[in-house]
């Protein structure tokens, strides 16, 4: 279905029964992305898969400037509002774990639970945001250059993604298939709005966020393990768990698995 909000129009499907489970995609996804998780999530969740600004089937404004992570945060608390949600669990996806971040220490009273998959809650360090930012703008500028073609087979490429590379070829047809439903000009822009490098840290602020919270990093994602294991040392209700044979994006590598945790950990809520 579409959904107009704030001046802009979303694409989101519900899918299955229950109280809401709110996904959030990372960069280059859609809605689709959680397409593994469903069989084990549907049966007790509303799923509310989102395709978040300048990804999928939702509008990819012209203005750089409404990308802005914050103005995603403010966009999937209208979403909400529209849906009539007034508090969610919420699992994010690399970028769409740091929305997910964001929101839960911005709007703690919408988030139930939380579920962290390769995110983090960015760079502490101003002087690496501001390296990151001139390499993110020049990247941006190449997407549109070179276009949507180009920049999918780049992005597949990208070293933190290494371990796909032995998934069965539908599978690996299915995440291409997903990133060229999206555009140059959303990609770009999203970058310039949402990247690590954009985001203001948050690493301060995790202390305070006593949401009961799941961080899922895989295995082979070195980087990410150890920021997971940073960030549940500071969190006061978070735990990390490491999934086995999965890099980057273990939801999709470990599907059945990944599925299994974040029901069991939602399933926590009403023991």
């Amino acid at each position: 279905m579409k959904i107009s909000l704030n001046d802009l129009t979303l694409h989101v499907e519900l899918v299955g029964a229950g109280p809401p489970l709110l996904l959030l995609h990372g960069f280059t996804g859609n809605g689709q992305t959680w397409q593994p998780l469903v069989p084990a999530l549907a049966a007790h969740h509303t799923l509310v898969m989102i395709d978040l600004i300048g990804h999928g089937q939702s509008d990819a404004p012209d203005d750089p400037a409404r990308y802005a992570i914050e103005q995603c945060v403010a966009d999937v608390l209208a979403l909400l509002d529209q849906l009539s949600f007034t508090r969610v669990d919420l699992c994010g996806y690399s970028m769409g774990g740091r929305i997910g971040l964001l929101l839960a220490a911005g709007a703690p009273e919408r988030v139930g639970r939380l579920v962290l998959i390769g995110a983090s809650p960015g760079l502490a360090d101003p002087v690496e945001r501001a390296v990151r930012l001139v390499s993110d703008e020049a990247l941006a500028e190449r997407i549109e250059r070179e276009g949507l073609e180009w920049f999918v087979e780049y992005w597949a490429a990208q070293p933190i993604f290494a371990s796909q590379q032995r998934l069965p070829a539908p599978v690996r047809a299915a995440q291409r298939m997903q990133r060229l439903a999206g555009s140059a000009r959303g990609y770009a822009n999203a970058l310039r709005g949402m990247s690590v490098g954009r985001q203001p840290s948050l690493w301060a602020a995790l202390p305070a966020i006593a949401t009961p919270t799941l961080l899922i990093t895989g295995a082979f994602d070195e980087k990410f393990c150890a920021i997971g294991a940073q960030m549940a040392a500071l969190m006061p209700q978070a735990r990390h768990v490491i999934v086995p044979d999965a890099g980057h994006a273990a939801q999709i590598e470990q599907p059945e698995m990944v599925g299994g945790l974040i029901s069991d950990f939602l399933a926590e809520a009403t023991d």
